[in-house]
């Protein structure tokens, strides 16, 4: 994976008629910074771009700023860099429960150490849902559906606004997209 290679996920776009961003706006804006290599990933904020000097902190805080002042939205935004999607993907210990990648959510929060707030999560009894947490980001597998989920409803309590989730296509989706070019 190229160095620089980095994914922003943009929490709350584009869902139901709140907060609409066009994909090629926020393609226009990661561009306008001098990051190349943009690319986009569904309608729902997904945004992988090679960042030559920018940290993903920094590219996270460039990015909320100018959704504000461009395109009038605000939201939360995680950066991550290609070699941290690889291990949230390396520190998965709930594949062997997955049997629907839209029904196992990782948990991603705007800053680290949230992470920590969910750490009482782990000694819940989920049913047949399951949670486990990784360095960078917790999983959760939603047995019966996202809608409803007592475990996704818990993890939002937690953490509010200060977390964005992705199903487990995306998230392999998405690496993909960093080991491309172009």
């Amino acid at each position: 994976m190229s160095k620089g290679r980095q994914v922003a996920l943009i929490r709350g776009i584009n869902v139901g008629r709140a907060k609409r961003v066009a994909m090629a706006d926020l393609k226009l804006l990661i561009e306008d910074f001098g990051y190349t290599e943009v690319r986009t990933l569904l309608n729902s904020g997904n945004v992988v771009f090679t960042a030559p000097k920018d940290a993903p902190a920094q590219s996270a805080a460039r990015i909320e700023k100018a959704l504000v002042l461009r395109l009038n939205v605000e939201a939360r935004v995680v950066v991550l860099t290609a070699g941290e999607v690889t291990k949230v993907i390396a520190e998965n210990t709930l594949l062997e429960r997955v049997d629907d990648p839209s029904r196992h959510l990782i948990a991603v929060p705007i800053e680290r150490t949230d992470l920590a707030k969910l750490k009482p999560l782990l000694k819940e009894r989920w049913g047949d849902d399951a949670f486990a947490m990784g360095t960078l980001a917790a999983y959760l597998w939603c047995a019966t559906g996202i809608l409803g989920s007592p475990l996704l409803k818990a993890v939002s309590r937690g953490l509010k606004d200060a977390v964005t989730t992705r199903n487990w296509a995306t998230i392999l989706k998405l690496h993909d997209l960093l080991a491309a070019k172009g």
